[in-house]
């Protein structure tokens, strides 16, 4: 039978969303068994959840509108095989990252030094590695900040809880606040460098097409707006999701996505990018094709070349993106996850590194421009 009210003051009895919660006594915790939906539910069967009552028979609450729950059984008790996966899958982005980040500085070196590499062309390669390098920046800067304020886990909302407990003039409530506020400052970084990145995949679209159907206008002219479209574009659609996080989701590192509606601000836009990348991508290669039977020496050959295009284009489109681009880490869960997690982990961080390599180490101009400054520097010693 259902407990009795407790008598005075008291937190009354509520389900959050996440669990049913008994009266709780002022000042003391209250624990719940975890909820049987979890996922891992097995693995944490005899694990507990709790909330705090407060001493003014309220419960606790972050930032006032989100409840504050103590999930440290719950996390703690999962299969010790999916944290060492996790734990695989963050070294394996770490390494692509790191290698990519070397790659495209390089990259942009051999772009900006030579002369004869002087182009639209080319000025357009080096503005999408400086999106990847800054990608890859960003990815790495709020992964050391996680690890240096709460370990490799995620945050506890416990820290949290620790955070608006403390006054912001205090040492220990200026460190906290400190710690959020470079989490946040990294999240929204990291947030615009995705952004930029996707836009000038757009911009190397464009550009393309317009080579090919031979389309007529002034480079200078148009390479400002290029400008704009690649990193111009993200700040329209980071500053309302910046001001949403704020306002209405102000929680933890703003990572976790409560309310959906916030996410799409950020997800529409690389969305849509994709999205026309996919159509120009398809048209290029209808015009591919066109030009392959028309100069065709065989059947092989052909069928060879095109394949090549092919390969070539899509990472430069990042069509890859459309594929996961509704499976959001909520939305997927066990085996469909982790496999969701690897391809996306692997693709966004080794594609700069394979971008930098095709645009421009494999490019046949820039091998044959570093050949001449390879025999030149030769012959002066």
């Amino acid at each position: 039978s259902p407990s009795l009210p407790l008598q005075g003051l008291f937190c009354n009895r509520t389900f959050d969303m996440y669990a049913c919660w008994p009266d709780g006594s002022p000042g003391t915790a209250v624990n719940v068994s975890c909820p049987f939906y979890l996922p891992w539910f097995e693995k944490v069967k005899h694990g507990l959840v709790s909330r705090r009552c407060g001493a003014d028979g309220q419960w606790v609450m972050v930032n006032g509108s989100q409840p504050w729950r103590d999930y440290s059984q719950v996390l703690c008790s999962l299969q010790e095989g999916a944290r060492r996966l996790m734990v695989s899958f963050k070294v394996l982005y770490t390494v692509g990252y790191s290698l990519s980040l070397l790659t495209l500085i390089s990259a942009l070196l051999v772009l900006t030094v030579f002369r004869n590499l002087r182009c639209t062309r080319n000025y357009i390669h080096a503005n999408l590695f400086a999106s990847f390098g800054l990608r890859a920046t960003s990815v790495m800067v709020k992964d050391a900040l996680l690890e240096r304020r709460w370990g490799v886990e995620l945050l506890q909302l416990a820290d949290w809880e620790n955070l608006l407990s403390h006054e912001a003039t205090s040492p220990t409530g200026a460190l906290l606040w400190q710690a959020a506020l470079g989490c946040r400052v990294a999240q929204v970084l990291m947030q615009y460098c995705i952004l930029a990145n996707h836009y000038w995949f757009l911009v190397e679209a464009i550009y393309l097409y317009k080579l090919l159907i031979g389309a007529v206008f002034s480079e200078k002219n148009y390479y400002r707006l290029y400008l704009y479209l690649g990193w111009g574009t993200p700040v329209v659609f980071v500053v309302p999701w910046v001001a949403a996080k704020y306002l209405k989701e102000n929680a933890e590192c703003w990572a976790l996505n409560e309310n959906m509606a916030y996410w799409w601000i950020i997800r529409i836009p690389i969305l849509l990018a994709s999205l026309i990348n996919l159509l120009i991508f398809m048209r290029i290669l209808k015009v591919i094709l066109a030009k392959l039977r028309a100069n065709q020496k065989g059947y092989a050959d052909y069928k060879l070349r095109l394949a090549k295009a092919t390969l070539t284009l899509i990472p430069l489109f990042g069509i890859h993106e459309v594929v996961f681009i509704f499976a959001t880490d909520e939305q997927t869960t066990g085996i469909l996850r982790y496999i969701k997690v690897f391809f996306t982990l692997f693709l966004n961080s080794f594609q700069g590194f394979l971008v930098a390599v095709l645009y421009c180490f494999a490019n046949k101009e820039v091998k044959s421009e570093m050949k001449k400054k390879w025999q030149l520097w030769k012959l002066d010693y």
